[in-house]
Parts: C-alpha cells; structure tokens; sequence
C-alpha cells in the first residue's frame, strides 16, 4: 500500500524547494509559490514587450507565450539545424539550479531569497515593475505580465489543502485535554464534544454508554484535520473579485462568474454549471487513476522479477565460472593463460549483466514512486470539496495522469537483460588450436564511451556510460569499440533535455571531426533530433525529415547491420523514419555529439530489436 511520503515531492515548490506557501497556477498549469514568483521576475525592455505579448492569469487562451530561450533560432533550407541563443533579460548568466533540482533562470537583478513567513497579503505588495516577465522554473515557457501583475494567477486552494492536510499529519502527538496534571498522549477524539481523551479519561469521561454511545471517536490525527477544516469556500474571480464563481467555461476551461459572461468575454462560449463540471472531472480523475493504478501494480510485480534475474545471474554467474575454472584446469598449464583471459570476459559479462539490471531497478524504482506519489496527491484532490479550487487544476492533472501512463508503454516493463549467459566453452580442440580458444557464442557486445579520443568539452560519469558537455556547442564523443562485422544494437537514454536542442547520434570514422555537429563531415553517418521532428545527415546534407522529437526519459536505438550494410535508428522502441543509410563497409564506432543542454546515458550488450529480421531492404525503405 503506498505511503502519503511518495506524495511529497509533488507539494514542493520547483524554485525554494519546500512546501508550497499560497501557491499560484501559472497558464501552463504549474504551480509556484507568491513569493517565489516575485523572487524571479525579470523586467524586459519595451522594445522586447509588445502589447499583444503581455498575458494575465485568466486563462491558457489569453497567453501568447515568449520563447526567450530561442530568440535566435534559425533554418537551413527547413533542416531543423538550430542555433540558441540565451535568455534575454540575462544573456551571460546560466540558469540555476533550485534545492529540488529544477533549472531556474534567474533575474537579471539579484533578488533577497524567499521569505515565506514575511509574506504579505498580495494586495499590500509593492507594484510589479513595468514590462515584467515570468519564466515557469518547469517547462520554461515565459510570459509577459499585464497591470495586475502576480494577482492575475488564479491560487490553488486545492494544493494548498493538500499541503496542510500533509503536514498535519506529520505534526506532533496530541496531548489529553482533561488530564489533570502531565497530559498523556491523546488516543481518541471525539467529533461531538471536540475533546481529545487519553485511554483513562475516555473511560472514565466519556463511557460509550447512553447518549454518549452514539458519539463518533476518531484517531487524534483524523480529528486535528476535521477541526481544522472549514465549510466549503465561496471562491471571487480574478477579473471580478466581488462577484463569486458560479460557472464553468466549457471552452476556456476555466470557472467564471455571471459578469465575465454579461461582458462578452465568454458570452459566445458554451458554459455548464459549476457542480456538474466538478463532479464529471472528479469521474475523469478518478477513472483515469484506475488505469495508472494498474500500471503501478504491474511496475510492482516487475520490480519483483527484476530483483529475482538479480539472484538467477549471480546463481548461473557462479557455476558458469565453476565449469570454466574446471575445464581449464583439464586442459594443463597450455591452458593456463588462455583460461584468465576467459575468466576475464566471463566476469565482465556477470558484472554487464548485474549493472544492466540495477539500473533498471533504480530507473523502474524512481518512474514509480514518482507514479505512486502523483497517484496519491490526485487522491487527495478528489477529496476536497472546493469546485472551482478543483477545476482549475483537474484538466492539468488529468493530462498528467494519462502521460505517466503512457509512460509505462511498451517495453518499459520488459527487462533488457537475460539472466542466462549466452557463452559455451567448446573443449574439445587439439592442443595446436588451443590458441584460438574463444567461445563460440557471444550474442552481444558491449562498451562504452571513450575519454581518450572524446573532445575535451565531454564530460564523463557512472563509469564512462553518461557524457554531457560543458560547452553550448556541440562536441562529439565516440564508443570504445569499433565495429566492421555482424549485426549490433545499442540504446542511449535521454537523463536530460533543457531548452530544445538537437542531440546527434549515429557512427563515425575514428578520424571524424569533434568540434562540431555529428555528420556535418564526410565521416559520419548520424540522425540528429528535437523535440519534435528528425533528420538524418551525412556530409552536411540533410535528408528525410520525420514527425516525432525526444524529450526527458526518451530512448535512442541505433541498428548497424553489416550483413547488409543498413543503419537504422529507433526513438521509444519505434523505428524513426526509413533505412538511414546503405552501403555502409569498414569500421565504424558508435558515436553521438552534444551540447550542454543534453545529458545521455549509453545501455550495450542488447538483443537485436524483434521487429529486426534477416532480410533485404524493400523500395519504401522499412526493413523485411
């Protein structure tokens, strides 16, 4: 059964890091805290801040996002090879990092950090400077503020519920009321009296005889909350503060009271009445969450599987080494080299295996907490009884929901690893040939990046299998190992993806040039990609642009057929586009550039992809 702690990570805030203090919904359905808003406005020059720009918090249909981060995107010939420049207000400065790990621009002029327990009523604030500007720590979508400034955002009652509800019920023990002298630990409360008993005053106080037997006794916990909470509150419009919402735009998603449709603004719209709207989405959120519960429980029962292959491989690991170490032995001292070279390669693809599938625990372990935690904070919303509070977040988490679903699609609960080892010791040789002892299967190979020939600007972590860079430009990095025969298959996951740049991945000549984009040379054969389309290149000519980017969490596949000279790419499982490249002959290492923006983490030793079968290539270019 989950715990409300995996929930707590969603009730932080992405800028201070604790716990949201009067949270405000942004229009891309974000939260943040008042005053952390405050803390990160920018003010942009006027130039910079047309009037059909500037935004307020009364819905997602009023906003004309600002892409400060890509003010100087350019095309080649529509290539979708990009350059970006920096955020506008603070061209030299690089976005921070908040407590909880989130990139955060900060403004141009430093600010005093967050101080929730001085924090003023918004009405008592000093005015928001002129042309502000508002960047979501998220998504970083940025926005332009109108006259009312940070009041224009609707407050979330219902997270801020949450939040207070959770904290509750982490506060300190409650103490008896009617112990005379050193209060004992409260055990009981009763919801009629409003009075918290210890087990003795209870008996003694309040017997569960004659009218007091029908009186409801509740944890102390249960109790501190139902005494805390407060009739349903009568929500007021941000455009009309006097006037209480009523209404539900069907259209604007959004609650709205009689005089925002008296003025027109949503007089065209259709409208539904408030109570309705809540209890349909309550039905949505809830019916949505059985599909996630679903996942979640068959993320549990992997889990489950992965720590047992954990156990099965270092079961077969040790007796595999066992009949090794005993064949060897038979074969006398003109064995004796040849079998600690074996026993190397054995151990290397015991130690493969171990890490490939801890580390998919690890991945597995996070995607489901962070599932089981966004499951219990929209449970918690589904209990609070505010319509509007609800509404202005239910299509946002809705949304949310049915992504982390999506996210345990296809292959994600499937282990990348067999705890088998694909490796048979074939003795049989005269002792001429003992030279030449090799095993007569090895299904997969595996390596990882190489420091030695990397561009400098590559950074190297988690035992040369993740690379960043330290540069906006793109570097390259190439594979330890080349290959010039068989067929081979590897993945790189996308650990991070910051501000939409475009990752190349694909193979190289190890002479091939590393200060710029990967195929921008005549020794590089690559696939280079966004948010939301590719390319393929090679000698700085892009060809078959195709529908479909990465983002956070995103998996590359790259297929090197020698048998029939093919380079294939693959996004999420699924290939992307046609065959990349034919006629491929010689050696090629695994290679990819990158710039700052981009953090990836390489997976080798992998099975061929099902879908790949020995065959030739038809006319349209898919694979037979």
């Amino acid at each position: 059964m989950a715990t409300m702690d995996e929930m707590e990570e969603e009730l932080k805030c992405p800028v201070c890091g604790s716990f949201y203090r009067e949270p405000i919904i942004l229009p891309c359905s974000h939260n943040i805290c008042l005053a952390c808003a405050r803390n990160i406005l920018v003010q942009t020059p006027d130039a910079e801040s047309p009037q059909s720009s500037r935004a307020s918090g009364s819905g997602v249909s009023d906003y004309d996002y600002l892409d400060l981060d890509k003010m100087s995107l350019y095309s080649e010939a529509d290539s979708g090879y990009g350059s970006y420049g920096g955020f506008v207000s603070a061209p030299t400065t690089p976005c921070q990092k908040s407590p909880n790990g989130v990139r955060v621009f900060p403004p141009s002029v430093p600010q005093p950090p967050p101080q929730h327990h001085l924090l003023q009523h918004p009405g008592s604030l000093p005015p928001i400077p002129r042309n502000s500007c508002i960047t979501c720590p998220q998504c970083h979508r940025s926005l332009i503020l109108d006259e009312r400034g940070l009041r224009g955002f609707a407050k979330n009652r219902v997270l801020e519920g949450v939040v207070d509800r959770y904290q509750q019920s982490k506060a300190a023990a409650l103490k008896c009321q009617l112990c005379e002298k050193s209060p004992k630990e409260a055990t009981v409360m009763c919801e009629q009296c409003d009075v918290f008993y210890c087990d003795s005053c209870r008996l003694r106080c309040h017997p569960p005889r004659g009218p007091l037997a029908k009186h409801r006794l509740v944890p102390p916990a249960q109790g501190r909350i139902s005494r805390r909470a407060s009739p349903r509150k009568i929500s007021t419009c941000t455009e009309h503060e006097l006037e209480n919402l009523s209404m539900y735009c069907v259209q604007c998603k959004m609650p709205v009271c009689y005089q925002c449709l008296e003025e027109g603004k949503h007089g065209t719209h259709e409208v539904k009445a408030l109570g309705a709207m809540w209890k349909l989405h309550k039905g949505q959120l809830s019916q949505a969450l059985t599909g996630l519960s679903d996942r979640a429980t068959e993320a549990k029962e992997f889990l489950v599987q992965l720590r047992n292959m954990v156990q099965h491989i270092q079961e077969n690991g040790v007796e595999f080494e066992a009949c090794l170490v005993a064949q060897c032995d038979a074969l006398i001292e003109a064995l004796n080299r040849r079998k600690a070279q074996l026993l190397s390669r054995v151990n290397k693809e015991h130690e493969h295996k171990l890490m490939v599938v801890r580390d998919q625990i690890s991945h597995c372990t996070v995607k489901l907490r962070q599932t089981t935690g966004l499951m219990e904070y929209c449970l918690e919303v589904i209990k609070e009884n505010d319509p509007s509070g609800f509404l202005q977040i239910s299509d946002a988490l809705i949304r949310r929901v049915h992504m982390t679903e999506s996210q345990w699609g296809k292959g994600t609960l499937t282990p990348r690893m067999t705890s088998d080892f694909d490796l048979t010791l074939d003795s049989g040789p005269l002792l001429q040939t003992i030279h030449q002892l090799d095993f007569v299967q090895m299904k997969v190979a595996w390596f990882t990046f190489d420091p030695v020939s990397a561009h400098p600007d590559i950074i190297f972590s988690n035992n040369n299998l993740t690379v960043t860079c330290s540069s906006y430009d793109d570097r390259v990095v190439l594979g330890s190992a080349a290959f010039s025969r068989g067929v081979h298959y590897w993945e790189m996951t996308v650990d991070r993806y910051d501000n939409h740049p475009d990752p190349t991945f694909g193979v190289a000549r190890g002479d091939v040039l590393k200060d710029v984009m990967l195929g921008k040379d005549d020794k590089a054969w690559a696939m280079y990609v966004d948010n939301n389309r590719s390319w393929f290149m090679h000698n700085n000519s892009h060809t078959n642009r195709t529908d479909g980017g990465i983002s956070k969490g995103a998996t590359i596949g790259v297929l090197l057929d020698f048998t029939r000279g093919l380079l294939i790419f693959l996004i999420n499982d699924e290939q992307q586009g046609p065959v990349a490249f034919e006629g491929l002959e010689g050696n090629y290492y695994p290679a990819i550039s990158l710039n700052r923006n981009v953090q990836v983490t390489l997976h080798t030793g992998l099975p061929i992809p099902d879908f790949y079968t020995p065959g030739e290539a038809d006319p349209n270019g898919s694979v037979c």
